[in-house]
Protein backbone atom coordinates (compact mmCIF):
# COMPACT_ATOMS: atom_id res chain seq x y z
CA UNK A 1 0.00 0.00 0.00
CA UNK A 2 1.02 3.61 -0.58
CA UNK A 3 0.07 6.61 1.57
CA UNK A 4 -0.39 10.03 -0.05
CA UNK A 5 -0.94 13.35 1.76
CA UNK A 6 -2.89 16.02 -0.14
CA UNK A 7 -3.24 19.66 0.93
CA UNK A 8 -6.01 21.52 -0.94
CA UNK A 9 -5.22 25.05 -2.11
CA UNK A 10 -7.55 28.03 -1.81
CA UNK A 11 -8.99 27.35 -5.25
CA UNK A 12 -10.01 23.84 -4.17
CA UNK A 13 -12.14 25.00 -1.24
CA UNK A 14 -15.74 23.88 -1.77
CA UNK A 15 -14.80 21.12 -4.21
CA UNK A 16 -16.16 17.60 -3.68
CA UNK A 17 -13.76 15.26 -1.91
CA UNK A 18 -13.97 12.49 -4.52
CA UNK A 19 -13.56 14.87 -7.45
CA UNK A 20 -10.53 16.54 -5.86
CA UNK A 21 -8.71 13.27 -5.12
CA UNK A 22 -9.50 11.94 -8.59
CA UNK A 23 -7.94 15.02 -10.16
CA UNK A 24 -4.89 15.13 -7.90
CA UNK A 25 -4.03 11.44 -8.19
CA UNK A 26 -5.21 10.97 -11.79
CA UNK A 27 -7.42 8.10 -10.61
CA UNK A 28 -10.89 7.15 -11.85
CA UNK A 29 -13.54 8.82 -9.73
CA UNK A 30 -15.34 5.50 -9.29
CA UNK A 31 -12.14 4.02 -7.83
CA UNK A 32 -11.70 6.99 -5.49
CA UNK A 33 -15.27 6.51 -4.25
CA UNK A 34 -14.47 2.87 -3.42
CA UNK A 35 -11.44 4.05 -1.42
CA UNK A 36 -13.60 6.55 0.48
CA UNK A 37 -16.36 4.02 1.17
CA UNK A 38 -13.71 1.52 2.34
CA UNK A 39 -12.29 3.93 4.92
CA UNK A 40 -9.03 4.48 3.04
CA UNK A 41 -9.41 8.28 2.95
CA UNK A 42 -9.08 10.48 6.04
CA UNK A 43 -9.76 14.21 6.16
CA UNK A 44 -7.84 15.84 9.03
CA UNK A 45 -7.84 12.51 10.83
CA UNK A 46 -11.53 11.71 10.39
CA UNK A 47 -13.80 10.06 7.85
CA UNK A 48 -15.96 12.06 5.45
CA UNK A 49 -18.46 11.02 2.76
CA UNK A 50 -17.51 11.22 -0.89
CA UNK A 51 -19.65 14.36 -1.38
CA UNK A 52 -17.89 16.24 1.44
CA UNK A 53 -16.94 19.77 0.41
CA UNK A 54 -13.34 20.73 1.10
CA UNK A 55 -12.66 23.39 3.74
CA UNK A 56 -9.70 25.60 4.53
CA UNK A 57 -7.12 23.73 6.60
CA UNK A 58 -8.16 20.23 5.49
CA UNK A 59 -5.38 17.66 5.19
CA UNK A 60 -6.26 14.55 3.22
CA UNK A 61 -4.55 11.21 3.70
CA UNK A 62 -5.19 8.60 1.02
CA UNK A 63 -4.15 4.99 1.49
CA UNK A 64 -3.84 3.52 -1.99
CA UNK A 65 -4.20 -0.27 -1.94
CA UNK A 66 -2.05 -2.52 -4.06
CA UNK A 67 -3.74 -3.20 -7.40
CA UNK A 68 -5.75 -6.37 -7.87
CA UNK A 69 -5.06 -8.16 -11.18
CA UNK A 70 -7.87 -7.46 -13.64
CA UNK A 71 -7.26 -10.73 -15.45
CA UNK A 72 -8.82 -13.26 -13.13
CA UNK A 73 -7.96 -16.92 -13.41
CA UNK A 74 -10.85 -19.41 -13.41
CA UNK A 75 -10.12 -22.03 -10.77
CA UNK A 76 -11.70 -25.45 -10.37
CA UNK A 77 -12.85 -25.09 -6.77
CA UNK A 78 -15.71 -27.25 -5.51
CA UNK A 79 -18.94 -25.30 -5.05
CA UNK A 80 -22.04 -26.21 -3.07
CA UNK A 81 -24.70 -25.06 -5.56
CA UNK A 82 -28.19 -25.09 -4.09
CA UNK A 83 -29.95 -23.85 -7.25
CA UNK A 84 -28.98 -22.86 -10.77
CA UNK A 85 -30.69 -21.75 -13.99
CA UNK A 86 -29.82 -19.54 -16.98
CA UNK A 87 -30.07 -16.34 -14.92
CA UNK A 88 -28.69 -17.06 -11.47
CA UNK A 89 -27.16 -19.41 -8.95
CA UNK A 90 -27.69 -19.79 -5.22
CA UNK A 91 -24.44 -20.89 -3.58
CA UNK A 92 -23.80 -22.16 -0.07
CA UNK A 93 -20.44 -20.54 0.76
CA UNK A 94 -18.21 -22.27 3.31
CA UNK A 95 -16.59 -20.44 6.21
CA UNK A 96 -13.13 -19.22 5.25
CA UNK A 97 -13.81 -18.55 1.56
CA UNK A 98 -13.40 -14.95 0.37
CA UNK A 99 -16.18 -13.84 -2.00
CA UNK A 100 -14.11 -11.86 -4.51
CA UNK A 101 -10.43 -11.01 -5.13
CA UNK A 102 -9.02 -8.11 -3.15
CA UNK A 103 -5.74 -7.02 -1.65
CA UNK A 104 -4.22 -10.04 0.08
CA UNK A 105 -6.65 -12.47 -1.60
CA UNK A 106 -5.86 -12.45 -5.34
CA UNK A 107 -7.25 -15.93 -6.00
CA UNK A 108 -8.95 -18.92 -4.42
CA UNK A 109 -12.14 -16.87 -4.08
CA UNK A 110 -15.76 -17.61 -4.89
CA UNK A 111 -15.46 -15.48 -8.03
CA UNK A 112 -12.51 -17.57 -9.27
CA UNK A 113 -14.60 -20.70 -8.74
CA UNK A 114 -17.65 -19.17 -10.45
CA UNK A 115 -15.61 -18.17 -13.51
CA UNK A 116 -14.60 -21.80 -13.96
CA UNK A 117 -18.10 -23.16 -13.31
CA UNK A 118 -19.98 -20.67 -15.48
CA UNK A 119 -17.42 -20.33 -18.25
CA UNK A 120 -17.32 -16.57 -17.79
CA UNK A 121 -21.11 -16.17 -18.15
CA UNK A 122 -21.57 -13.83 -15.21
CA UNK A 123 -22.82 -10.26 -14.79
CA UNK A 124 -20.09 -7.62 -14.97
CA UNK A 125 -21.89 -4.63 -13.43
CA UNK A 126 -19.61 -4.73 -10.39
CA UNK A 127 -16.44 -5.05 -12.47
CA UNK A 128 -14.33 -8.09 -13.33
CA UNK A 129 -13.19 -8.78 -9.78
CA UNK A 130 -16.83 -8.96 -8.62
CA UNK A 131 -18.27 -10.88 -11.56
CA UNK A 132 -21.76 -12.12 -10.72
CA UNK A 133 -21.70 -10.83 -7.14
CA UNK A 134 -24.99 -9.16 -6.19
CA UNK A 135 -24.36 -9.11 -2.44
CA UNK A 136 -21.58 -10.38 -0.19
CA UNK A 137 -21.05 -12.21 3.05
CA UNK A 138 -17.85 -12.02 5.06
CA UNK A 139 -14.98 -14.49 4.71
CA UNK A 140 -15.69 -16.19 8.04
CA UNK A 141 -19.47 -16.11 7.62
CA UNK A 142 -20.92 -19.23 6.00
CA UNK A 143 -24.14 -19.62 4.07
CA UNK A 144 -26.28 -18.66 1.11
CA UNK A 145 -25.71 -15.92 -1.41
CA UNK A 146 -27.09 -15.26 -4.86
CA UNK A 147 -25.03 -14.90 -8.04
CA UNK A 148 -26.25 -13.23 -11.26
CA UNK A 149 -25.33 -14.72 -14.63
CA UNK A 150 -26.28 -11.65 -16.66
CA UNK A 151 -26.66 -7.91 -16.15
CA UNK A 152 -30.46 -7.94 -16.44
CA UNK A 153 -30.76 -10.42 -13.58
CA UNK A 154 -28.18 -8.47 -11.57
CA UNK A 155 -30.08 -5.18 -11.89
CA UNK A 156 -33.39 -6.81 -10.93
CA UNK A 157 -31.98 -8.56 -7.88
CA UNK A 158 -30.08 -5.46 -6.75
CA UNK A 159 -33.33 -3.47 -7.00
CA UNK A 160 -35.06 -6.02 -4.75
CA UNK A 161 -32.31 -5.62 -2.16
CA UNK A 162 -32.61 -1.84 -2.31
CA UNK A 163 -36.40 -2.08 -1.89
CA UNK A 164 -35.96 -4.39 1.15
CA UNK A 165 -38.02 -7.12 -0.53
CA UNK A 166 -35.07 -9.51 -0.52
CA UNK A 167 -35.22 -11.98 2.39
CA UNK A 168 -31.99 -12.66 4.30
CA UNK A 169 -32.20 -14.67 7.51
CA UNK A 170 -29.13 -15.64 9.54
CA UNK A 171 -28.42 -17.68 12.63
CA UNK A 172 -25.69 -16.85 15.13
CA UNK A 173 -24.43 -17.66 18.57
CA UNK A 174 -23.74 -14.49 20.57
CA UNK A 175 -22.08 -13.79 23.89
CA UNK A 176 -24.31 -13.39 26.94
CA UNK A 177 -27.93 -14.25 27.60
CA UNK A 178 -30.29 -11.94 25.73
CA UNK A 179 -33.00 -10.71 28.08
CA UNK A 180 -35.80 -10.29 25.54
CA UNK A 181 -37.08 -13.14 23.37
CA UNK A 182 -37.15 -10.87 20.33
CA UNK A 183 -36.33 -7.32 19.35
CA UNK A 184 -35.24 -4.83 16.72
CA UNK A 185 -31.97 -2.94 16.48
CA UNK A 186 -32.45 0.30 14.56
CA UNK A 187 -29.10 2.10 14.54
CA UNK A 188 -27.19 3.70 11.62
CA UNK A 189 -23.87 2.16 10.58
CA UNK A 190 -20.83 3.87 9.10
CA UNK A 191 -17.05 3.67 9.13
CA UNK A 192 -15.48 3.68 12.58
CA UNK A 193 -13.99 7.19 12.89
CA UNK A 194 -10.91 5.85 14.72
CA UNK A 195 -10.38 2.36 13.27
CA UNK A 196 -11.11 2.94 9.61
CA UNK A 197 -11.15 -0.72 8.58
CA UNK A 198 -14.04 -1.39 10.98
CA UNK A 199 -17.68 -0.35 10.95
CA UNK A 200 -19.57 1.15 13.89
CA UNK A 201 -22.93 2.50 14.99
CA UNK A 202 -22.77 6.25 14.36
CA UNK A 203 -25.41 8.22 16.25
CA UNK A 204 -24.17 11.81 15.95
CA UNK A 205 -24.66 12.16 12.22
CA UNK A 206 -20.92 12.31 11.52
CA UNK A 207 -19.50 10.65 8.42
CA UNK A 208 -21.51 8.60 5.95
CA UNK A 209 -23.61 6.50 8.34
CA UNK A 210 -26.49 4.64 6.70
CA UNK A 211 -29.85 3.52 8.05
CA UNK A 212 -29.57 -0.06 9.36
CA UNK A 213 -32.20 -2.35 10.91
CA UNK A 214 -31.77 -5.88 12.26
CA UNK A 215 -34.56 -8.00 13.79
CA UNK A 216 -33.64 -10.84 16.16
CA UNK A 217 -35.37 -13.80 17.81
CA UNK A 218 -33.95 -16.02 20.55
CA UNK A 219 -33.77 -19.72 19.64
CA UNK A 220 -31.97 -20.96 22.75
CA UNK A 221 -30.14 -19.76 25.86
CA UNK A 222 -27.05 -21.42 27.31
CA UNK A 223 -24.41 -20.69 29.93
CA UNK A 224 -22.93 -17.41 28.73
CA UNK A 225 -24.33 -17.61 25.20
CA UNK A 226 -27.55 -17.19 23.19
CA UNK A 227 -28.52 -18.82 19.89
CA UNK A 228 -30.41 -16.29 17.75
CA UNK A 229 -32.16 -15.97 14.41
CA UNK A 230 -31.60 -12.61 12.70
CA UNK A 231 -33.45 -11.02 9.81
CA UNK A 232 -31.85 -8.20 7.87
CA UNK A 233 -34.12 -5.35 6.87
CA UNK A 234 -31.11 -3.54 5.41
CA UNK A 235 -27.76 -4.95 4.33
CA UNK A 236 -24.88 -2.82 5.57
CA UNK A 237 -21.28 -4.00 5.81
CA UNK A 238 -20.84 -6.20 8.92
CA UNK A 239 -24.38 -5.22 9.97
CA UNK A 240 -25.18 -8.17 12.25
CA UNK A 241 -21.73 -8.17 13.82
CA UNK A 242 -21.84 -4.41 14.49
CA UNK A 243 -25.44 -4.37 15.77
CA UNK A 244 -25.00 -7.33 18.12
CA UNK A 245 -21.79 -5.83 19.50
CA UNK A 246 -23.59 -2.50 19.93
CA UNK A 247 -26.25 -4.03 22.21
CA UNK A 248 -23.60 -5.83 24.26
CA UNK A 249 -23.94 -9.30 22.70
CA UNK A 250 -21.17 -9.66 20.08
CA UNK A 251 -21.13 -12.72 17.85
CA UNK A 252 -19.09 -15.55 19.35
CA UNK A 253 -15.74 -15.93 17.60
CA UNK A 254 -15.76 -12.39 16.20
CA UNK A 255 -12.32 -11.03 17.03
CA UNK A 256 -12.92 -7.77 15.14
CA UNK A 257 -15.88 -6.52 17.16
CA UNK A 258 -15.06 -8.23 20.46
CA UNK A 259 -11.60 -8.21 22.00
CA UNK A 260 -12.35 -10.54 24.90
CA UNK A 261 -11.66 -14.23 25.32
CA UNK A 262 -13.06 -16.34 22.48
CA UNK A 263 -14.21 -19.98 22.40
CA UNK A 264 -11.20 -22.11 21.41
CA UNK A 265 -13.23 -24.26 19.03
CA UNK A 266 -14.29 -21.31 16.83
CA UNK A 267 -12.15 -19.89 14.05
CA UNK A 268 -13.98 -16.69 13.17
CA UNK A 269 -17.55 -15.68 13.94
CA UNK A 270 -20.33 -18.22 14.52
CA UNK A 271 -22.63 -16.73 11.89
CA UNK A 272 -24.50 -18.50 9.08
CA UNK A 273 -26.64 -17.04 6.27
CA UNK A 274 -29.36 -19.67 6.48
CA UNK A 275 -32.29 -18.47 4.35
CA UNK A 276 -32.49 -16.34 1.22
CA UNK A 277 -35.67 -15.34 -0.60
CA UNK A 278 -36.39 -13.28 -3.72
CA UNK A 279 -38.55 -12.99 -6.82
CA UNK A 280 -36.99 -14.58 -9.88
CA UNK A 281 -35.72 -11.76 -12.12
CA UNK A 282 -37.13 -13.30 -15.32
CA UNK A 283 -40.64 -14.47 -14.41
CA UNK A 284 -41.28 -13.07 -10.91
CA UNK A 285 -41.59 -16.47 -9.20
CA UNK A 286 -41.24 -16.30 -5.43
CA UNK A 287 -38.19 -18.39 -4.51
CA UNK A 288 -36.79 -19.23 -1.09
CA UNK A 289 -33.89 -21.46 -0.10
CA UNK A 290 -32.69 -22.65 3.30
CA UNK A 291 -29.39 -24.34 4.09
CA UNK A 292 -28.52 -26.66 6.95
CA UNK A 293 -26.35 -25.33 9.75
CA UNK A 294 -22.73 -26.25 9.00
CA UNK A 295 -20.67 -28.62 11.13
CA UNK A 296 -18.70 -25.93 12.97
CA UNK A 297 -21.98 -24.31 14.06
CA UNK A 298 -23.76 -27.49 15.21
CA UNK A 299 -20.61 -28.69 17.00
CA UNK A 300 -20.46 -25.45 18.98
CA UNK A 301 -24.17 -25.68 19.81
CA UNK A 302 -23.74 -29.28 20.98
CA UNK A 303 -20.89 -28.20 23.25
CA UNK A 304 -23.05 -25.48 24.77
CA UNK A 305 -25.98 -27.87 25.27
CA UNK A 306 -23.73 -30.42 26.94
CA UNK A 307 -22.53 -27.77 29.38
CA UNK A 308 -26.04 -26.81 30.50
Amino acid sequence: MENRILIPTAENIGERLDRYISSELDAPRSQVQIWIDSGLVAVSGGLKPKNYRLREGDEIEVTIPDPVPEELIPQEIQLDIVYEDDDLLVVNKPKGMVVHPAVGNPDGTLVNALLAHCGGKLSDIGGKTRSGIVHRIDKDTSGLLIVAKNNEAHKNLAAQIKAHSFTRIYEAVVFGRLKNDSGTIDAPIGRNPVHRQKMAVILNGEGAAKHAVTHYEVLGRYDGYTHVRLRLETGRTHQIRVHMSYIGHPVAGDTVYYGGKQPKMLQGQCLHARTIGFNHPRDGRCMEFTSELPEYFTAFLNTLRAGD
